[in-house]
């Protein structure tokens, strides 16, 4: 089932999140967070100005959004639905990055490694506290964005 979160121009520019904290707290309450696994979608509505050829990802107030939003759900990669892009696009938001139109998106590769080590330490914790299997799930989150993690690696974890 996709749960979606809609925002839109007022609630970036406001960096209100209750879009978001009123889905993800709920899903909280409930105590079903494990089984919204890969579920989680946004649908952004940003006004941008006829002709303004930027990516989403590029905009800074939209980045700044989704900044405040990880300050306060760092482990919501858990929810997003990777097949339907929400985890690269999620990352697009986070990390440094530029377009090729032969390559697609080109992230900043010394930060793309920051933010994938800092959501495998923050996920690995927040994972056992749920009492949910990691491995698997972290070492497929490192693939997504090109990094290949050993099993010894989370020996030491």
């Amino acid at each position: 089932m996709t749960i979606t979160i809609a925002i839109n121009t007022d609630s970036i520019n406001n960096l209100d999140l209750s879009p978001a904290s009123e889905v993800i707290e709920q899903l909280l309450q409930e105590g079903a967070i494990a089984s919204h696994e890969q579920q989680l979608q946004f649908e952004i509505n940003y006004a941008l100005e006829p002709g303004d050829p930027r990516e989403i990802s590029e905009v800074p107030e939209v980045r700044l959004w989704f900044l405040r939003l990880n300050a306060r759900y760092p482990w919501l990669p858990f929810l997003l639905d990777w097949k339907a892009g929400e985890f690269a696009r999620y990352t697009a938001m986070l990390v440094p990055h530029q377009f090729s139109a032969k390559e697609g998106i080109q992230y900043n590769p010394e930060a793309l490694e920051i933010f994938l080590m800092q959501e495998i330490f923050i996920l690995s914790d927040w994972l056992k506290q749920q009492n949910i299997p990691s491995q698997s799930r972290l070492k497929s989150m490192a693939q997504m964005l090109g990094y290949e993690l050993e099993d010894a690696f989370f020996a030491i974890l």
